[in-house]
């Protein structure tokens, strides 16, 4: 069988577990955070950090949660990887760097995972398991809190309580991230993803020599990676790694991984605002993009220009034979539509176009589906921006799941669909015209352009994937990327509160014949169309100079 035909597959047999799982697992999560009861070890956490679980919280509450629990998270990790080198399971590192340290804490803690170091040569297990895996789970969590609630903004009326943001922090992760990641560690290590404490062994080549790799907690960490949309690699080569991934099957497994949360969040949005057909209206637009980009992303990479690729069967630079071009296609897409930045493959050797498709599917927002959490509050954000450009086109006040999209409104969306792309352009400008930063680019002209708008692309996105012609170890990029990272996860978050908090002090609007009927199939291809205008008008400038110069040159 044809490399395009087993692509196919897999891409067919993807979609058929998650539409399995949807609508179970969806209404799990709404059920798990609509519950008025806690679990007994919640109850011990809650004691544990001296939280009220049962005390309602405005926005500004909320947020003050949220951005208190993160700054303790990065001194945490970054003391942790300051002293690793007196830690016990350090296989014998020093202990990290400053600029290193607040680089990788900044990363985890905003569920970037972005990582400009060997990951099999600078972390110990203590650091590892203790710290960066820690982070996975957390850091997830804090991303389907916020989600839900905005969801409560548009659900509830008269009230400018949102929910209590450590009961929301404590049932993801005990209900929902922990026994899913658990199941998954065990698949993985079944299929021979590694899972010890090994220390470091001594390797023989096949073409002589040997070479020192060390064991570690990968199954466990590669299986809350990809289901918090983190990324973060326990090796270098990230899910490229045998240790990682050896197989086809674990290949798709952890691709279903990625998307099966933010896919599953939309049922669980429509089941807690009563509507699950507005839900299905949200899948819809999700899939939709989802199913292009996957579509380009295949034709783009078995495009056939030369005798080396039509021997190969499709463009094979970068990519490992086990999972071929359809493989490495789909997570590609999967791994830059949501804020994961795992890859099994090198994104900088794909095609010009192909390198171009991932970037834009990061600079769309990571909304289809998006990441844990993020990516369902990032497409109601633009949902509330489509239904405003439907109401004046009509010359009707514009409402959203019954309630008014006003000015305020409007300010606070305008504001969240500003912020990113004024982080990668701005950084991007000052790196390509400072004299230091153009030295890490492997490559000159357009593709080294790439490099330098994809890095930060990744980092303002809270992505972590990189084009690795790109030496971003150095202090220009470790601050400046972390930097992106941080403003990147949180002033978005503001704008996100702060509209729940609009939103759920007002009266619900009751529907009319003139109401916009947002669960049609005619506002999913409107959602869309916004979508795409919006991400083309602010990045194409940038697209022409690098991956569009590059695949049409």
């Amino acid at each position: 069988m044809g490399p395009v035909p087993a692509g196919v597959l897999q891409l067919l047999a993807l979609i058929g577990a998650l539409a399995l799982v949807y609508i179970p697992f969806g209404t799990y999560m709404a059920r798990v955070y609509s519950s008025g009861r806690h679990l007994r070890v919640e109850r011990w956490i809650y004691r544990g950090i001296g939280a009220d679980p049962d005390t309602e919280m405005t926005w500004p509450a909320y947020l003050r949660g949220i951005l208190a629990f993160s700054a303790a998270g990065v001194l945490f990790l970054y003391l942790l990887q300051r002293l690793q080198g007196v830690l016990p399971g350090s296989l014998g590192f020093s202990s990290v760097g400053p600029a290193q340290s607040f680089n990788t804490a900044v990363s985890f803690v905003t569920n970037t995972n972005w990582q400009s170091y060997y990951g099999e040569q600078t972390m110990g297990h203590v650091v590892q398991t203790a710290g960066l895996a820690v982070q996975n789970f957390v850091s997830a969590a804090v991303g389907m809190a916020v989600a839900v609630a905005l969801v409560r903004g548009f659900a509830r009326s008269r009230t400018g309580e949102l929910g209590n943001f450590w009961a929301d922090l404590v049932r993801g992760t005990v209900r929902v991230l922990v026994p899913v990641a658990a199941v998954a560690a065990v698949v993985l290590v079944a299929c021979g993803v590694i899972q010890n404490f090994s220390g470091i062994h001594e390797v023989g080549q096949f073409m002589g020599g040997s070479r020192q790799w060390n064991g570690g907690a990968v199954a466990s960490q590669e299986a809350i990676k990809e289901l918090g949309t983190n990324g973060g690699g326990y090796f270098n080569a990230n899910s490229a790694h045998p240790f990682e991934n050896p197989t086809p099957f674990t290949n798709l497994f952890e691709i279903f991984l990625i998307l099966v949360i933010p896919f599953a969040l939309t049922r669980t949005f429509g089941v807690l605002v009563g509507s699950v057909r507005q839900g299905y209206a949200i899948l819809a637009t999700m899939a939709g993009i989802w199913l292009g980009f996957t579509a380009l992303m295949m034709w783009a990479e078995f495009a056939h220009h030369g005798p080396a690729l039509q021997a190969a069967g499709g463009a094979m630079e970068g990519k490992e034979v086990r999972f071929g071009v359809g493989g490495s296609s789909i997570f590609a897409v999967a791994t830059t539509l949501t804020s994961t930045g795992a890859v099994d493959s090198f994104h900088s050797s794909f095609t010009g176009l192909g390198g171009g498709i991932t970037m834009l599917g990061m600079m769309l927002g990571e909304i289809a589906p998006g990441g844990t959490g993020s990516g369902l509050y990032g497409m109601l954000i633009m949902a509330v921006i489509a239904v405003f450009i439907a109401g004046l086109m009509v010359g009707r006040t514009p409402e959203y799941l019954g309630k008014k999209i006003g000015a305020r409104e409007m300010k606070l969306a305008a504001c969240y669909i500003l912020v990113t792309p004024a982080l990668v352009l701005v950084f991007t400008a000052a790196s390509m015209a400072l004299p230091t930063p153009p030295h890490s680019m492997l490559n000159p002209g357009a593709h080294g352009f790439s490099e330098v708008l994809y890095a930060f692309t990744s980092a303002s996105n809270n992505n972590g994937s990189a084009f690795a012609g790109l030496n971003a170890d150095t202090d220009w990029f470790n601050t400046t990327t972390g930097l992106a990272m941080l403003l990147g996860r949180f002033l978005p978050m503001v704008f996100v509160l702060a509209l729940a908090g609009s939103l759920a002090g007002q009266r619900p609007v009751p529907v009319t014949a003139g109401t916009l009927r947002t669960e049609k199939p005619l506002f999913a291809g409107l959602l869309v169309g916004a979508i795409l205008i919006i991400t083309g008008l602010t990045y194409f400038p940038a697209l022409a100079l690098g991956p569009l110069a590059e695949g049409l040159a």
